[in-house]
């Protein structure tokens, strides 16, 4: 019973995007000996890292080490939890965050040229972008931003 709630719990973690993905490399002791102290659980192992550091007084390479850390791993979660406290520690997903090619002013100039021109394909859309600001767009890119403002209006 107790591995089907491990894996219940597995699975709810990693849909949550809080799943550890190395806790294999957790060695520390309270999480080999104490069922409350789950190496799955990436918030809670941070939290504990943070907590020896600071409570314990554990030098930061050892701490690190225990919790399968690395140094600027620990710092990047002391910098994150004293800005944001546990919720700081949540990992953010990767990579941009919007179209940061597409500004209001490339998008501007878009509308304006399909107003002029309803033809325009999206790859006439592409080489127009490329020769007015110097920025390589994907027309798929395009494609997303000008259904979104659709969607606004």
């Amino acid at each position: 019973m107790a591995d089907k709630r491990r894996d219940t719990k597995r699975k709810a973690l990693r849909h949550q995007g809080t799943l550890n993905p190395r806790p294999d490399l957790v060695i520390d002791p309270l999480f080999q000996t104490n069922e409350f102290f789950d190496p799955d659980d990436v918030i809670q192992v941070k939290y504990e890292m943070l907590r020896q550091v600071r409570v314990d007084q554990q030098p930061v390479t050892q701490a690190a080490k225990a919790f399968g850390l690395s140094r600027p791993s620990f710092y990047q979660a002391q910098l994150a939890f004293e800005q944001n406290g546990l919720t700081g520690l949540v990992p953010q997903k990767r990579g941009p965050r919007g179209g940061h090619k597409l500004t209001a002013d490339v998008m501007e100039f878009l509308n304006q040229a399909r107003t002029r021109d309803s033809s325009l394909s999206t790859d006439d859309l592409v080489k127009v972008v490329k020769e007015e600001f110097g920025v390589a767009v994907h027309p798929r890119s395009i494609e997303r931003q000008l259904s979104r403002q659709k969607k606004r209006r």
